[in-house]
This record gives C-alpha cells, sequence and structure tokens, in this order.
C-alpha cells in the first residue's frame, strides 16, 4: 500500500510501528535507557543504548525468542570485571556483544588481568540517536550509536551500531563499524552472543546448520558432537557444549544458520559472511534454568586471547583502521 493510502487509515503514524523510548525504574536495571522496536508485522525487540546498543528481549507474534538470565535487564554500573565476574551482569536476550580487544575466559595477558568476555557490553553508547523515517512507500526503523572501549595509555576502539528494520517486515539487522584511533596496533576480537530461549528452543527445536568443519571445545562437548543438531528437555547436572563452526559459503562468503521449531512452527535465520566473521560459536546449554542456545558468529574462536596469540589466531587492527560487519536476524512461519 502506498504511504498516503495507509495513511488514511491511522490517526498516528505508530499505530503501524515503529519506536518506543522510555527508562528502565525498577531493580537492577534502574534508569538505564531502553527502546523498544515493533516492526508492525509481528517481530518486536528491546535495545539498550546503555550496554553498548545490545538487545534483550525479542518476541515473534507473541512467542519469545531468546534466554533471559536470572539477571534480567542489568544496569552496566554493577558489571564486575575481576575472573567470571561478568556473570552477574551478563543479561542474555538476542545480543550481547563480546570484545573488543578481548573475549572467550578469564586469563593474565602480560600485565593485563582479562575477565571474561571482554568489557563491550558493559559500556553505555553515546551519540544515540533514533533516525527513523519514510522512504518512500516504507518507513524504515534506524537506530545508531557510539561505544568506545578506550583508556589513558592502552587501547582506543570505537564501534559505530546501526539496527534497522522495515516496518511491515520480521526481520533486523545489525550494521557494525569497528575503528582502532588511537595510535598503536590493537588486537580485535568480536562475538555477537545472540541467545535463544523458551518456547523457540525446545526439544521440538532442530538446528540447521551446514559447517565444513566443527570443533569441540572441551572433551565433554567432544562427547555430544553427534547431537549439536538436537536439543532435549532440561536436564538436571548438564554441563555446557561447545562446538567451533566453519560453515559452508556462497561465492560472497555470505552463510547462515537457522533454528526451526515444529511445534511453534516458527524458524530464526542467522545470516552472516565469512568474510567478516570467520567462525560460528555454538552454546548448548540443556541445564534447568539455565536452558539456552548460543549462535554466535565470531571473528575468532572463544579462546582466551593467550591462546589466541600462542596459535597465531589474534587479528589486529594498525592505527586508524576499520572493519564493518553486518548480521540480519530474520523470522519466519513455517
Amino acid at each position: 500500500m502506498k504511504k498516503e493510502d495507509l495513511l488514511q487509515y491511522t490517526g498516528n503514524r505508530s499505530q503501524l510501528g515503529g519506536t518506543r523510548h522510555y527508562k528502565l525504574s525498577d531493580g537492577p536495571g534502574l534508569n538505564m535507557r531502553a527502546i523498544d522496536v515493533n516492526t508492525g508485522s509481528g517481530l518486536t525487540y528491546t535495545v539498550l543504548p546503555d550496554r553498548g546498543m545490545d538487545i534483550s528481549f525479542a518476541s515473534f507474534k507473541g512467542t519469545n525468542l531468546v534466554y533471559i538470565t536470572p539477571n534480567g535487564e542489568t544496569h552496566p554500573a554493577f558489571y564486575e570485571p575481576q575472573g567470571i565476574g561478568w556473570l552477574r551482569t551478563f543479561t542474555g536476550g538476542l545480543l550481547t556483544t563480546c570484545g573488543l580487544t578481548w573475549l572467550g575466559p578469564p586469563v593474565k595477558d602480560g600485565d593485563e588481568e582479562l575477565g571474561l568476555h571482554g568489557r563491550y557490553s558493559t559500556i553505555p553508547a553515546k551519540l544515540v540517536a533514533d533516525m527513523s523515517q519514510w522512504i518512500g512507500d516504507e518507513y524504515h526503523i534506524r537506530l545508531r550509536g557510539t561505544t568506545e572501549e578506550a583508556q589513558l595509555f592502552g587501547t582506543k576502539m570505537r564501534l559505530e551500531r546501526e539496527i534497522s528494520s522495515v516496518v511491515g517486515s520480521n526481520s533486523l539487522k545489525i550494521t557494525d563499524t569497528i575503528t582502532n584511533y588511537g595510535y598503536k596496533k590493537t588486537p580485535y576480537t568480536i562475538l555477537y552472543h545472540i541467545n535463544l530461549g523458551y518456547p523457540l528452543l525446545s526439544e521440538h527445536a532442530s538446528l540447521v546448520i551446514d559447517p565444513v568443519e566443527s570443533i569441540p571445545a572441551t572433551d565433554i562437548a567432544k562427547s555430544g558432537i553427534n547431537e549439536f543438531r538436537t536439543f532435549t528437555k532440561p536436564q538436571p547436572g548438564f554441563f555446557e557444549h561447545v562446538f567451533y563452526h566453519k560453515l559452508r559459503t556462497g561465492k560472497d562468503g555470505s552463510t547462515g544458520v537457522r533454528l526451526q521449531n515444529s511445534k511453534e512452527c516458527i524458524a530464526l535465520d542467522i545470516v552472516f559472511n565469512i568474510n567478516q566473521l570467520q567462525w560460528l560459536t555454538q552454546w548448548k546449554m540443556m541445564g534447568q534454568g539455565d536452558y539456552v542456545l548460543g549462535l554466535e558468529p565470531c571473528n575468532v574462536p572463544t579462546r582466551n586471547r593467550v591462546v589466541l596469540k600462542e596459535k597465531n589466531l589474534l587479528p589486529y587492527l594498525a592505527p586508524g583502521e576499520s572493519v564493518t560487519n553486518s548480521i540480519e536476524i530474520v523470522l519466519t512461519d513455517i
């Protein structure tokens, strides 16, 4: 329908979909900024500017898609950088970004004490802007923010993010430009921690994936290498399985993975490019209350920075160098 015809049916454009800005008013998320996005055709999600423009809740036609940790949406002021303290403020949700100069398990790298998964998701974005507008007959939702991970005498990294959807569609696109704005080369690691949960994830779900190679991260994961495409009911005493996949791609490097649920009749696709993000980490956790599937495009395996250096897998950005990553998440009925 043309824009001028469509608007005749509405008193306010927000009836069709769009954004809603507010602050959380209770609990550990008190005073955090939040932006709800409604695509008007079933997909809704919540962007958290104070957590680097990451995404917490998401649903499709009223069905929850994501796993939310017991912490919920937690203010970054509570971040504990030591060891595995990151887990105390980890929200989960549709996207938690890990990096930008290290990720993976805690380690001491020279004089630096590196906690779990880096600092990025605990840094508030600045220059947050809602650039949503009509383009022809389509209303384009576009949220932008800039997050800087920097310190005196240390690394200086900037991530400029745009999250976009078109009203009437059932997809969202994340476009990140990461820049080393300092004056010495710096490690560059990034992982897009996409956390899928019940009821999209259940014993009725299956993973559609076409790996060239799948590497179990641990001996426990090795024992489950033949079952990474399938899921069970919550299991007492389950210990996480982590796999590193290298996926088959198209000629342009495009690739993807799908989680589909035969009972809910929903499929979620994650589309990315292996020229930008060479690996897909799969985190399969079937525990009671800790029931989650992480599908995580990344530019390195989730090893600590010391191991990445030893294996010559640690990428760097030169002073002034930038890279751009794009990920699209698409929901469909099946």
